[in-house]
């Protein structure tokens, strides 16, 4: 290697939030400027499958460096899963193939929003994107989670699980087994349909990936902004579903009031009234907490990791009931 390759691999790292909905990679310098971005499609192992979150991810990372003649110092990956051993073992092996060599940390992409929100301060992320989770930090260090189990086994208050609610709820409305609701002409619009039997060709035989019922979250909200009853529903459940996890976390951590809630997750910026809900019952959960909405890229919480990876200063949280 030569002395400049050496010079260029301690001034750059790469920051990457792989979500279920988008990827998004941030090549920075060591001193934090961002200097180019790239987005690809979502990158969730279970939704999608290890050769496309390989795909997804080599892409983002050769669009990031570009024709800079650059070895990354360090990369920091948040991803969801990789708290389950098997997960674990599969992201690591991608990057092992793509990383180019560089000192590799791979974290929960809940906690590259945590960082991204309040940096290392003690506090809970709440996530409600396509997947749910809860997340949360102390000063010990010792972190904690509740939800993020996935599409099929919960992710209670996400967009996959509310639009599945509201399709369930169009169908019941058809077979007169449900309660009227203005979710059906917002659900019909949304796909383009007539009817609600044209959704079984809308539904199955596109093989949609879970970002894609996610998405009808946003007729559920137009749907409450009419007041609907069933859309109403829907929101409060979900939002009691979120601060339930929530809860769990600030228990397992023994948080006390004067700690950060963050909310991220593209379903809280499109569902506003889903947001109103849950700031009410986390203030009641913790009355002298600060609600912090997450208006910035999760990867610059990746970023600032990659940062003090490269430092020799990494210090990922362990979970404290593990």
């Amino acid at each position: 290697m030569t002395m400049h390759a050496a010079v260029e691999r301690a001034e750059y790292v790469l920051g990457i939030d792989a979500g279920g909905t988008k990827t998004v990679c941030l090549l920075a310098r060591g001193d934090g400027q961002i200097v180019a971005e790239a987005r690809g499609a979502g990158a969730n192992l279970q939704a999608v499958g290890e050769l496309e979150v390989e795909k997804v991810l080599h892409g983002v990372m050769e669009r990031a460096l570009g024709t800079r003649a650059v070895v990354p110092a360090a990369i920091c990956l948040g991803i969801a899963g990789v708290d389950r051993p098997d997960d674990n073992r599969v992201i690591h092996a991608i990057m092992r193939r793509i990383g180019h060599k560089a000192r590799t940390v791979i974290a929960n992409d809940a906690l590259i929003a945590l960082v991204a929100g309040i940096g290392h301060a003690p506090g809970v992320v709440i996530i409600a994107g396509t997947g749910s989770i809860a997340y949360g930090r102390n000063a010990d260090n010792a972190a904690a989670r509740a939800g993020g189990w996935g599409y099929v086994l919960g992710d209670e208050g996400s967009g996959y699980w509310i639009g599945r609610l509201a399709l369930r709820a169009v169908v019941r409305q058809a077979d007169g087994r449900g309660r009227a609701t203005r979710l059906t002409p917002h659900v019909l619009e949304h796909f383009g349909v007539a009817k609600p039997q044209e959704l079984v060709q809308a539904i199955y035989h596109r093989n949609l990936r879970p970002s894609a019922i996610a998405a009808v979250a946003r007729a559920v909200q137009l749907a409450a902004d009419e007041e609907d009853e069933v859309a109403l529903n829907i929101l409060t459940v979900g939002a009691r579903e979120l601060a339930a996890c929530a809860r769990s976390v600030v228990r397992q951590l023994e948080l006390s009031d004067a700690f950060s809630f963050v909310l991220a997750g593209g379903i809280l910026s499109a569902v506003p009234r889903l947001t109103t809900e849950l700031q009410s019952l986390l203030t009641e959960l913790a009355p002298h907490s600060v609600i912090v909405p997450l208006d910035k890229e999760p990867a610059l919480g990746a970023v600032e990791l990659a940062l003090a990876e490269a430092r020799g200063a990494g210090n990922l949280p362990s979970y404290k009931h593990s």
